[in-house]
């Protein structure tokens, strides 16, 4: 039981090193990379070589490290990081998530935003993702 405990303590470390990198990584692209580069990783379908027994779990175990990664690095991810980083770990693992990127027009501004759903759920970027319209979902075929 404690080996168990063990090995779970284990994974959540490896899990939150993927996220801190796939952070990092996000960071960098969306500073220096055209929008289509964000799309097309964003698009990109993923594999997996073993089917996917526990679709939630594992989901909602990578959003918890990208939240974990996103407060502790020393610097600002914001959505569009979160998002990425997200969504690349997902598909990595083989889920079939979705990557939406909205707007909406507040006051005289155009304000943006992204977040990940999986199975028709919001697992990241939910509580902004109400006031923003959906413009774009990547991979676009499932739109």
């Amino acid at each position: 039981m404690v080996e168990a405990a063990q090995h779970r303590k284990l994974n959540d470390y490896v899990r939150f090193a993927e996220a801190a990198a796939a952070l990092a990584i996000a960071k960098l692209i969306v500073a220096l990379a055209p929008f289509r580069t964000i799309a097309s990783l964003a698009g990109w379908e993923g594999a997996s070589s073993s089917p996917i027994v526990n679709t939630e779990g594992v989901a909602n175990s990578v959003v918890l490290a990208v939240n974990r990664a996103s407060r502790r690095l020393p610097m600002r991810c914001v959505c569009i990081h979160e998002g990425l980083a997200t969504q690349l770990m997902l598909r990595r693992r083989g889920l079939p998530s979705l990557f939406h990127y909205g707007v909406r027009q507040a006051d005289d501004r155009l304000g943006a935003h992204v977040w990940v759903s999986l199975n028709g759920a919001i697992l990241i970027g939910e509580v902004e993702a109400s006031r923003h319209a959906s413009v774009a979902t990547f991979p676009d075929h499932a739109r």
